[in-house]
């Protein structure tokens, strides 16, 4: 099969052949002729498979003879990104076949607001948005999408994610009832299902299951406490022939110490994530692909939807929350029939995520020993969560024992190997299941044991005065239950 087949008109297909396209994918010989026949259509494909294509193609064959004089296709996305990604896709799809649009996203400087104000007001056949931004300028009363005639949410479990569905209901609720929607998604939990339901009419449906990573990838985890991995990551930098490297973090505020670490090291390197402007952003992800970095460190930002290919190697700096994200990281490399290698430094908290990706990918991860010098790392326990196995918890069940009892058990089991204990033994605050990496010497330490003795000595005083106030006689009461520093 070749897009000749689906009967698309001369100039698309023009721009087909100028985009370098030959074949089309399994998603994009599925989807494109329902789209062209108007259906609703619930898609689950990963990064990678040519979804884009799969709905731009049809669309912009029927913009373009379609004699539409007003705004007709929306399509949300989650980041910024793949915002202009895809609008850059549009511009060469679409060169011939004279389709206008427009790339609407935050984190730009004011002139870029009155840039898209302008071509919102004038309008443009595709608008490409993130949904926050998009509602901002829809509040000024000027976006009109009340003709609107095709909507697409395209990385939609992603959206829902980032904690999107209240703008997206917001939107779609502004939207004309009779359209053509079009649901793209990576991975299909209940909760992309319950919104497909409610804003798709009989819709059909193409699930493509999510790929097993390239057998070219040399999958490796190591087990190691956090305060190993900046340690280890430096060893295997200067073990390994690094070309190109993206480092994914989980957390957007370990990116800067990351790569200030890299840059002490002799390497070169930068960070992306959301707390960086647009420009910032787009000079540094421009910068990796021309070859001025050899190493980017970056959030989950890059995981899905980038044009980053021929990557040596990839490193999960901690484990992805879900067994989907761990493909699309490592997906990154190994591309085109290539070879490349992907590691991820996995601690104790995170063991129950392995068996997940392993199940997912139907093969068993080898977990290598960490170099001699380094001391020992968490011994596997696939069974222990966030705050420790069973056992480590003193065998008690969920509600059982008392307040103390759960205290005592929590914060003394003894130190990690290698990290200092938190003087008042509270436990830091996770999201995910990474705290910020701390460096030796940066900020902070200091106002922490600080903090720590006050907060020891307070609850110290509270106890005191508890039980002053209680009038307790030996006889007669029990002892107060210690309070809780955490």
């Amino acid at each position: 099969m070749d897009f000749h087949s689906f009967n698309l008109h001369e100039d698309v297909l023009t721009g087909i052949d100028s985009m370098g396209y030959n074949k089309p994918t399994p998603v994009q010989e599925q989807a494109i002729p329902l789209i062209l026949e108007q259906k609703d259509l619930i898609a689950c494909a990963q990064t990678g498979t040519g979804k884009t294509a799969a709905y731009l193609l049809p669309l912009i064959d029927r913009i373009s003879h379609g004699g539409y004089e007003h705004t007709s296709t929306l399509i949300l996305v989650p980041t910024r990104e793949l915002a202009k990604q895809i609008d850059e896709q549009v511009e060469g799809f679409g060169y011939f076949a004279s389709v206008s649009s427009i790339a609407i996203y935050g984190g730009n400087k004011g002139d870029d607001w009155e840039q898209q104000k302008r071509a919102l007001t004038t309008g443009a056949d595709i608008i490409i948005a993130t949904p926050g931004r998009l509602l901002s300028h829809m509040a000024m009363g000027y976006v009109k999408l009340d003709q609107l005639n095709h909507l697409v949410l395209d990385e939609a479990d992603k959206m829902l994610d980032m904690g999107f569905m209240d703008d997206l209901i917001k939107i779609i609720s502004q939207l004309p009832k009779q359209r053509q929607t079009l649901l793209f998604s990576a991975t299909m939990p209940r909760k992309i299902r319950d919104l497909a339901q409610q804003i798709l009419q009989q819709p059909a449906e193409v699930n493509l299951a999510i790929s097993k990573p390239a057998e070219g990838i040399d999958q490796r985890l190591y087990l190691t406490y956090d305060n190993q991995k900046l340690p280890l990551l430096e060893h295997l930098l200067r073990e390994l022939d690094v070309q190109s490297m993206i480092i994914f973090t989980s957390r957007k505020s370990n990116v800067t110490p990351i790569v200030r670490s890299l840059k002490k090291m002799n390497f070169t390197a930068e960070g992306i994530s959301s707390d960086m402007t647009q420009d910032e952003r787009e000079k540094a992800l421009q910068g990796f692909k021309n070859k001025q970095y050899q190493i980017v460190v970056a959030t989950d930002i890059l995981s899905r939807g980038i044009d980053i290919d021929s990557l040596s190697h990839v490193v999960n700096f901690d484990m992805p929350q879900d067994a989907e994200d761990y493909v699309h990281r490592v997906g990154r490399t190994a591309r085109a029939a290539s070879t490349g290698m992907a590691i991820t430094f996995v601690n104790e908290k995170d063991m129950y995520r392995v068996q997940k990706v392993e199940r997912l990918i139907e093969r068993e991860l080898p977990k290598l020993a960490l170099p001699d010098d380094f001391g020992p790392g968490p011994a596997y326990d696939p069974t222990r969560r966030d705050g420790g196995s069973a056992r480590h918890r003193g065998g008690n069940k969920p509600g059982s024992g008392s307040k103390g009892d759960r205290h005592r058990s929590k914060h003394h089991r003894g130190p990690k190997p290698g990290a200092a204990p938190r003087p008042d033994g509270a436990q830091p605050k996770q999201e995910g299941s990474e705290r910020p990496i701390k460096l030796a010497g940066q900020p902070g330490a200091e106002g922490e044991k600080k903090s720590g003795n006050r907060n020891r000595n307070r609850n110290r005083n509270r106890n005191r005065n508890k039980n002053r106030e209680q009038g307790s006689s030996p006889a007669s009461s029990t002892p107060a239950t210690p309070q809780s520093n955490s």
